[in-house]
């Protein structure tokens, strides 16, 4: 083996563990890798899970496998777009490989991209405005505020204390629960399931339940089942968190009384629809210049889905929303030459499937066996429709290939 193919294994190992711990799904990991190792002149094949990716080079009978332990990453849409620039420059012959490597070092050990006052607030901004689309008044989006700038100051914390990474998912869950019933008994009427619901909001593994169906989808059947049973994992863990806190604050301030939410103007959901994307880009890590295609992909996930719900029924006007949040995602990707997931990721956390599957987790917990089996189907099929509704939007804009498009652009 020469220097140079040493060189370019090793960048390729580094990439991939890249886009791993950036959130990137397996199929396209392996896609984007495999092509830029075959642009390298390495024989390559790759095989990405949740914890781990496998990769063998050289040909059949002759090959050297290495096996990467990694552990799933929360999305970092701006060291996504980083990683993706450096692999098109290496792929492109602009850089070598070991010029590469370097900046992959560079983009992998940078500090987090926004700091802990902007985060805690976009916890905060994200969980009020999931409160209008949950259907809550003015005191439901001033609980959630509060109960998502407790959840952002412990996502803090959890990033200093390893031990309570561990238990984030629960330990946010019991204080979300704790604080909506201190909230529905003494500052009441609140609906405190709501205000809780949507202070949990960021948490709910929507996105990545819809990503392991289209994981299924593409025939990986190891990456789609991990995903899965992950996702359904932190559902499980929620719901006991739930149970704990709301427990906890029934025996120290009594049972929260039920309290409809208040009806509020229209135009609040304007402003939502504005206020939540901007949450996520910084709760996603996304880059600002993003910001305008991404509150553009949630309008038309969140209005496409309404009008699909008027036209195919609830379950099923999700797969409209997805169709084209898909398809503007696709385009924006070949526009601007960047990853479509900057822009699908915000809108499918609009559509929520994971806040179904948390209502099925909360409805069992209750003893509500037929709600809960219910609610566990409707969760399931509506990440089936979102899952199939991207993919329809793949063939209505087909999407971004990695070196396709931005050869004439970087020769400019």
């Amino acid at each position: 083996m020469t220097l140079e193919q040493a060189a370019a294994r090793a960048f390729v190992l580094k990439l991939g563990r890249g886009l791993h711990a950036a959130g990137y799904s397996a199929h396209r990991l392996e896609e984007a890798v495999m092509l830029v190792a075959q642009r390298l002149g390495l024989e390559a094949h790759l095989f990405s899970t949740p914890t781990a990716l496998f990769a063998a080079f050289g040909p059949e009978g002759h090959q050297r496998t290495h096996l990467l332990r990694v552990e799933p990453g929360s999305t970092d849409l701006s060291r996504l777009a980083a990683l993706d620039g450096v692999a098109t420059r290496v792929a492109l012959g602009q850089e070598s490989p070991e010029r590469g490597s370097q900046e992959l070092d560079a983009i992998l050990a940078a500090p987090p991209r926004y700091g802990p006052a902007l985060t805690v607030a976009a916890f905060a901004l994200a969980s009020a405005a999931a409160s209008r689309f949950f259907g809550g008044g003015p005191r439901e989006a001033l609980a959630s505020l509060v109960i998502g700038c407790a959840i952002g100051l412990l996502a803090l914390l959890a990033g200093r204390v390893r031990a309570l990474t561990r238990v984030f998912e629960a330990s946010a869950a019991t204080l979300a629960a704790f604080l909506a019933t201190f909230a529905a008994v003494h500052f009441g009427p609140v609906a405190a399931f709501t205000a809780m619901l949507s202070g949990l909001i960021v948490l709910v593994p929507g996105f990545a339940l819809t990503t392991a169906v289209i994981e299924l989808a593409q025939r990986h059947l190891m990456a789609g089942t991990a995903r899965l049973t992950g996702a359904i994992g932190t559902l499980l863990a929620m719901g006991f968190g739930v149970a704990l806190g709301g427990r906890l604050a029934e025996v120290l301030f009594g049972p929260a009384p039920l309290a409809p939410p208040v009806a509020v103007a229209g135009w609040t959901e304007w402003l939502a629809l504005v206020v939540a994307p901007l949450g996520f880009v910084v709760l996603l890590k996304a880059d600002w210049g993003d910001a305008p295609a991404i509150v553009l992909g949630s309008a038309l996930a969140y209005f496409g889905t309404r009008l699909g719900s008027q036209m195919l029924g609830p379950e099923l006007g999700a797969f409209l929303g997805a169709l084209l949040v898909g398809a503007w995602g696709n385009a924006y990707a070949r526009w601007r030459h960047r990853p479509a997931v900057i822009v699908i990721s915000p809108g499918i956390l609009l559509l929520v499937p994971g806040s179904i599957g948390f209502r099925s987790v909360t409805s069992l917990l209750d003893r509500n066996t037929v709600l809960g089996i219910e609610a566990a189907f409707t969760m399931a099929f509506v990440a089936v429709c979102l899952a199939t509704g991207l993919l329809f939007g793949n063939v209505l804009v087909p999407p971004r290939s990695l070196l396709a498009e931005e050869a004439a652009t970087h020769k400019e």
